[in-house]
């Protein structure tokens, strides 16, 4: 299991604060549409120069018609920059399998993962949308995801284990609402913490608030990888 950190601050300065504060450890660091949006590509070079054997984990959850979502992902791969990033995989096995057919021949190409249910949905919001509770839509949305041949999906630590049932136990699972220590929730409804993600065989936990509202981020990160 290796641990992936939200970089969510209000600005560039505060989140290389808080990766120069981490530079020592191995983790992962996931970039999210409000610093990429914000900050762009030049803060992924930023990383890199902290320490370059970070890995970065971009998530734009990219979703659109498959072309164009394809267009997208060549872009990101040929960045140099991005170690994985994400998909919806509502947008259909197509736009999937277009994904990957236009990266794959890119030398050491990111990981590529698909989103199958937001972590901020309960069952019956997640119902009113897709029709389906969130086990059974995500589980569908998991194997469609292994069929087209894309690495891995983003789900919460309930679906993981029940996923890698019926795909593979090499089908990476990342899992964000993770809250090490029983944390607050916040506005996440599906939350677990590091035995349960443990048991789930949860691959990557992605954490943000625990680590950067405390007052000594270092000590927390240390604290997770030592419970990890």
């Amino acid at each position: 299991m290796k641990l992936c950190i939200s970089l969510d601050l209000a600005s560039a300065e505060e989140n290389l604060e808080l990766v120069k504060k981490v530079k020592d450890f191995d983790v992962w660091l996931k970039v999210g549409f409000r610093t990429y949006i914000r900050d762009g590509k030049y803060f992924l070079e930023e990383i890199k120069e902290i320490n370059p054997n970070f890995k970065i984990f971009l998530d734009l959850k990219l979703y659109d018609i498959p072309n164009t979502m394809a267009d997208a992902a060549e872009e990101i791969s040929d960045l140099g920059l991005v170690d994985m990033f994400n998909v919806h995989a509502s947008a259909g096995i197509d736009a999937m399998k277009e994904v990957m057919d236009r990266i794959k021949d890119i030398p050491n190409r990111p990981l590529v993962l698909a989103v199958t249910a937001l972590t901020s949905f309960d069952n019956e919001s997640f119902r009113s949308i897709y029709n389906e509770y969130i086990t059974t839509k995500a589980t569908q949305f998991a194997k469609d995801t292994f069929n087209a041949g894309i690495d891995g999906v983003v789900c919460s630590a309930f679906e993981s284990i029940d996923i890698k049932k019926n795909t593979s136990n090499n089908f990476i699972t990342l899992c964000p609402g993770i809250r090490p220590f029983g944390e607050d929730a916040g506005d996440q409804k599906r939350v677990a913490d590091i035995p349960f993600a443990k048991e789930n065989l949860v691959d990557f936990i992605v954490v943000g608030r625990p680590i950067y509202k405390d007052k000594n981020p270092k000590e927390v990160v240390k604290k997770i990888l030592e419970n990890i």
